[in-house]
């Protein structure tokens, strides 16, 4: 049995409908979260209420498009007036946007893109900074990808979208990490059994992936109080910790 080391916790999972944010979100309920679970599909966040439940745990559904920034602020709000805080932030929800040369993308494409991967998180910060900061130990933890730095061919979209994630994230992480309780950091999933990984991937054979329950802990270990770094990288298929 998990121990219940976020026991009255309130931790919020974007992307949580399915992949590695419906397991993250499972995991912070096992630990005894009350999970706040942000995506777009209703069917697939039903289902994590009941498996949240079934492992004893709670959650408040908040089906969502987070390009819709309104809708963001909102749900700050929303999470004021009823917790006052809010002790977690997972930011996992992102899109590939496909695979092509730079030059050939199509505009709106690109901005679907920039928009979910980067105004979202942007507007997720804005949101719920203050909430994180009535915590007695705010945890923020964005999840990123290896594409930042490689930047490999036809991977330019995706690649500039996590790249200006993380220069976000590190600049919020050095305005908060000295001066407030709240730690924000980055965390590397690597090669992981999801839908957008066979989007990027077709001919790969998923069973030679991990599942997203296997990396999920790992995740959920950044927004427990005891991790104390700030400003910090996990790559979880290095399990190596540095500096962001």
């Amino acid at each position: 049995m998990t121990s219940p080391t976020l026991a009255g916790k309130i931790v919020l999972v974007t992307g949580a409908s399915r992949g590695i944010g419906y397991q993250a979100a499972l995991e912070a309920g096992r630990r005894g979260a009350h999970v706040i679970a942000v995506a777009r599909t209703v069917g697939g966040l039903e289902e994590l209420d009941d498996a949240i439940q079934a492992a004893g745990g709670s959650a408040t559904l908040v089906p969502a498009d987070l390009r819709d920034g309104d809708a963001i602020d909102r749900l700050g709000s929303a999470v004021f007036e009823r917790w006052k805080k809010l002790d977690g932030l997972v930011a996992n929800a992102a899109m590939l946007g496909g695979l092509s040369p730079v030059a050939h993308f199509e505009p709106r494409e690109f901005d679907r893109v920039m928009a979910l991967n980067v105004t979202a998180n942007y507007r997720l910060i804005r949101s719920v900074d203050l909430l994180l900061r009535q915590s007695e130990a705010g945890r923020a933890v964005f999840v990123s990808s290896s594409s930042a730095h490689s930047a490999k061919a036809f991977w330019g979209p995706y690649a500039a979208s996590k790249a200006a994630l993380e220069a976000l994230v590190k600049s919020y992480a050095a305005e908060t990490g000295g001066v407030t309780a709240v730690r924000t950091n980055v965390f590397y999933p690597g090669a992981v059994r999801t839908a957008m990984r066979a989007q990027a991937m077709p001919g790969e054979d998923p069973q030679t992936l991990p599942h997203p329950s296997v990396v999920a802990p790992k995740l959920i270990d950044m927004i427990e109080p005891g991790f104390t770094a700030n400003r910090m990288l996990y790559d979880w298929e290095k399990s190596e910790l540095t500096a962001l």
